[in-house]
C-alpha cells in the first residue's frame, strides 16, 4: 500500500468474531462516502499498527481511545463524532467495569488490600486510566497494586483475572458485553464496580480532510441508521454523537491525576 492510497480502519472492536459485521458495516459507509466523492477502500485495513493507522495522512476513517486522543491525536487528526453503543450509557460516553474472580469474595474496590493489576495498554482509558482515577476516589494511590501486568487487549486481561495470573482488571462496558458473548472466561470473573463515563471512542479522519469531514461524518450517520438489525446488534450500535475536541479534556485531567505510574508499565 502506497503512502497515497486512501485506508479505513475499525481496530477497537475487530474481534475476529466481528469482523464480518464490520465489514458490512464499513460498505454501508463506503457506499455513502462515494456518494459524497470521497474515495475510499474497498476493505478495512487490518495490518497496520493502529499508531500507524491514526497518525497515516491518507486516513478516511479510523477509530481511536480517547485517552490517546486527549494527550495528542486531538492535535493531529479531525474529530469526526463517537459511536453510541448499547450500554446503559450517555449517548457517545462509555464507561468500564472493574472485574476479578468469580470466586473472590471481593464484592467492591474497598475489599482489596493488595492486588495484581493487568491492563490492556498503559494509554487506554478505560483500561488504565480509569482504573487509576476510580482509586484516586477511593482515596487510595498506587500502594494496593502489588504488579502491573500489560496484556495487550482487554479480552486478554480477562482471561488474565480468570487463569489467576491477575487479580483486577479494568474492561471497558463495550469489550465486557462482547465478552459475554464471544470469550468463555468472561463466565470466570465478575464485576465489582463501575467507574465514572467519559466520552466515548472517536472516530476521526487524518486532518488533511478538514474540508470532508461532514461529509465523511453524514456517512457514518447514514450508514448506521441504514444497518440490518443484525449488523446493529453484532456491534451494540445505536447511534453516532457529534462530539467537539474539547469533550475529551475531561479524560486527560483524570490521567494527570490519577496514582498509577507509567515508569513501572514501560
Amino acid at each position: 500500500m502506497s503512502s497515497g492510497e486512501p485506508i479505513a480502519a475499525l481496530p477497537m472492536y475487530d474481534w475476529p468474531e466481528l469482523q464480518t459485521s464490520n465489514d458490512r458495516f464499513w460498505r454501508a459507509i463506503r457506499i455513502n462516502l462515494a456518494e459524497y466523492g470521497i474515495s475510499a477502500p474497498e476493505r478495512l485495513e487490518r495490518t497496520l499498527s493502529e499508531t500507524e493507522i491514526w497518525n497515516a495522512p491518507s486516513l478516511v476513517l479510523g477509530q481511536t481511545c480517547g485517552l490517546p486522543y486527549a494527550l495528542g491525536l486531538k492535535d493531529t487528526v479531525q474529530l469526526l463524532g463517537a459511536p453510541a453503543y448499547d450500554i446503559a450509557c450517555g449517548a457517545g460516553s462509555y464507561y468500564s467495569v472493574i472485574v476479578v474472580h468469580a470466586d473472590s469474595p471481593a464484592t467492591g474496590l474497598d475489599d482489596l488490600d493488595s492486588f495484581r493489576f493487568a491492563y490492556n495498554n498503559a494509554v487506554s482509558q478505560s483500561g488504565f486510566s480509569a482504573f487509576g482515577h476510580t482509586l484516586r476516589k477511593h482515596g487510595r494511590g498506587a500502594e494496593p497494586v502489588a504488579e502491573q501486568i500489560c496484556t495487550g487487549s482487554h479480552r486478554a486481561s480477562i482471561r488474565s483475572v480468570a487463569d489467576g495470573k491477575a487479580d483486577i482488571a479494568s474492561i471497558d462496558a463495550v469489550s465486557w458485553r462482547l465478552a459475554q458473548r464471544h470469550e468463555p472466561a468472561a463466565r470466570m470473573v465478575k464485576v465489582i464496580e463501575k467507574t465514572d463515563p467519559t466520552p466515548g471512542l472517536p472516530f476521526i479522519c487524518a486532518s488533511d480532510r478538514r474540508s470532508s469531514a461532514d461529509r465523511i461524518h453524514n456517512a457514518v450517520v447514514e450508514a448506521m441508521a441504514g444497518l440490518d438489525e443484525e449488523t446493529r446488534d453484532d456491534l451494540l450500535l445505536t447511534g453516532f454523537s457529534p462530539m467537539r475536541p474539547k469533550d475529551y479534556a475531561v479524560i486527560e485531567s483524570r490521567y494527570k491525576a490519577q496514582p498509577l505510574s507509567l515508569l513501572t508499565t514501560a
